[in-house]
């Protein structure tokens, strides 16, 4: 895990208006790849140089231990599961980052909330950023993180299988609205391998307890494009849905939760989500 949260930046310079920087936050706050709507919003670079912030407070420090426990349980996890099935587990660096950090897939602002880049295989979480969207998507605990973060190295496991890039070869062959419903499907497998690392973490009586679980179930359905949609714009648009109804995405982590075995993760064969 890499801390980078003593050091801020200036403000970043991005295109689009107040409406695509909306956009850019709801997209990666639910798990998108920056890389894929970077070009539309003309993300630039840092507008001013970066400073070295002042000593975390005690809160802070006790986050970012948190996030290392969960990320080395993860880490676990994957790397049994890949044994298992006679591959090598490649693990993802976990940064930690205020004010906006730079990645391979582009600069991005704290807005921009939780993400994983495939370009450098790395999950990006602005903790500030996040405690404020469990308050406003009423998804508090700890494990509700435990969960944005599983989700987000459920990415990287899909970038490892060669997921990631049979998705990103649709781009451009598809409709939008047919591309949306491919990306659903990516999200919501991503969900069930989340579930899928809460099986064995549950299975140890020291890491996880029932009201773990419903932290992360309750974080599963507070993500979910209709209730975003309702909470943003006040209706809901199914066409543009991207990854999925706050009913699919905690019933996709409930399945991995309960069966631990990835190869029932198949939501691109399913005929019903």
């Amino acid at each position: 895990m890499v801390d980078r949260r003593r050091i801020r930046a200036g403000g970043i310079a991005a295109g689009g208006g107040l409406g695509g920087i909306i956009v850019l936050v709801l997209y990666l706050l639910l798990g998108g790849d920056p890389s894929g709507i970077q070009q539309n919003l003309q993300i630039e670079g840092p507008a001013s140089s970066t400073e070295t912030g002042g000593p975390l407070s005690a809160h802070q420090e006790e986050m970012g231990e948190f996030v290392a426990v969960v990320l080395a349980d993860i880490e676990e996890v994957w790397g049994e599961l890949f044994q298992q099935f006679g591959m090598d587990y490649r693990e993802p660096h976990l940064v930690l980052f205020s004010g906006q950090v730079e990645s391979a897939c582009g600069y991005a602002a704290a807005a921009t909330g939780p993400f994983y880049c495939p370009g450098d295989e790395n999950v990006y979480i602005d903790l500030e950023f996040f405690e404020d969207m469990q308050r406003r998507l009423d998804a508090p605990g700890d494990f509700a993180l435990a969960y944005v973060i599983a989700h987000e190295v459920g990415h990287h496991v899909q970038t490892l299988l060669g997921i990631m890039d049979q998705v990103d070869e649709l781009r451009g062959q598809l409709s939008e609205r047919e591309f949306n419903q491919v990306l659903v499907r990516l999200e919501l497998q991503a969900d069930f391998l989340a579930g899928v690392w809460a099986h064995y973490a549950w299975q140890d009586a020291g890491f996880l307890d029932s009201e773990d679980i419903e932290e992360g179930m309750n974080a599963a359905a507070a993500v979910g494009d209709d209730r975003i949609m309702r909470q943003t714009q006040g209706y809901v648009v199914p066409d543009a849905f991207t990854h999925g109804t706050s009913e699919q995405r905690a019933r996709w982590f409930r399945k991995g939760l309960e069966t631990g075995d990835i190869r029932q993760g198949d939501t691109f064969g399913a005929e019903q989500l």
